[in-house]
């Protein structure tokens, strides 16, 4: 071997040390590397349909009992339930309090199997009934786009539950009785593509059973009244969406709901407010014109 093969076998020696360096730093100290493949823009887009920010982010309160608005994704927002008060966690990048530590199965085992990282079942506060229906390629892009976020290290607060509500081990029971994983992701072949999609956007990534269905004792969405509205959800009563309130969008244009869910703006002039006005502008106003019709098409299918 001459000096001119001796140089550049220490060259590929160096280069090959330098890839290795590389590929343990960002595959193996990184676990919050992505799926090649994933979509950054299509990841957005489900976070923002699927309303991750504004649960995730403590928006603040003012007046005596004041707090300060939280940073972007590091939870503590307050949900007031019959059960007691859940607060949302952090999901910033950050390693201590957030998902940091996490690999995207740990990150599908929460959306579909409503599980943590170490296995320890979720309250159903968080939609996981819902999303449990999410395709994989929306998980993996949606997890891409949480990846690349800032982080906080905000700590998390702890859920203030009645008894008997605070023993997570019940949750083992209740999973039994209510919970079915995949249960929303399907789909019905005697309808088209159009209202299929909505009904995916309804149901799955925009999860609005959670809040307009009504929950029996134990907290579980009572599927037989699926959208027929909650007398005691979030903030107070929540209408029904069904063709059996005469008074409800079943009198409205499909037009009239692709109005409403872009600009909050109802056919007599008013305008939604409270938590339906937060879901438009942080939810369904980000919604593609193709998307908004065909969550049209689904509701204005509703009996």
């Amino acid at each position: 071997m001459d000096n001119a093969q001796i140089h550049r076998f220490i060259q590929a020696l160096h280069f090959l040390k330098i890839l290795s360096v590389f590929l343990f730093t960002v595959v193996i100290l990184n676990p919050l590397s992505s799926a090649s493949g994933a979509s950054l823009k299509n990841g957005k887009y489900i976070f923002q349909v699927a309303g991750c920010g504004n649960c995730h982010t403590d928006p603040g309160k003012n007046g005596k009992d004041g707090r300060p608005k939280g940073d972007p994704l590091a939870g503590g927002r307050p949900l007031e339930t019959p059960f007691g008060t859940f607060y949302t966690p952090n999901i910033t990048t950050d390693k201590n309090f957030g998902i940091g530590s996490w690999r995207f199965e740990d990150f599908r085992r929460s959306m579909v199997e409503g599980k943590g990282p170490n296995t320890a079942p979720y309250y159903p506060a968080f939609p996981y009934t819902s999303y449990t229906g999410m395709s994989e390629n929306n998980l993996r892009d949606l997890w891409a786009y949480l990846t690349v976020q800032p982080s906080s290290a905000r700590k998390n607060d702890r859920h203030k539950l009645k008894f008997p509500f605070n023993m997570r081990g019940l949750l083992h029971i209740w999973r039994a009785l209510f919970f079915e994983e995949g249960s929303t992701g399907y789909s019905d072949g005697a309808q088209s593509a159009e209202w299929n999609r909505g009904a995916y956007l309804i149901r799955v990534l925009a999860h609005c059973g959670e809040c307009h269905t009504r929950r029996n004792a134990m907290g579980a969405m009572d599927l037989n009244e699926e959208f027929a509205g909650n007398p005691a959800g979030p903030g107070g009563r929540i209408p029904d969406l069904t063709a059996r309130n005469r008074n409800g969008i079943v009198t409205w244009s499909a037009d009239n709901v692709i109005e409403y869910l872009s600009s909050g703006m109802t056919p007599e002039g008013d305008f939604a407010g409270g938590g339906m006005a937060e879901v438009i502008d942080h939810s369904t106003a980000k919604m593609t014109a193709a998307d908004l019709k065909a969550v049209a098409v689904f509701l204005k299918s509703l009996d």
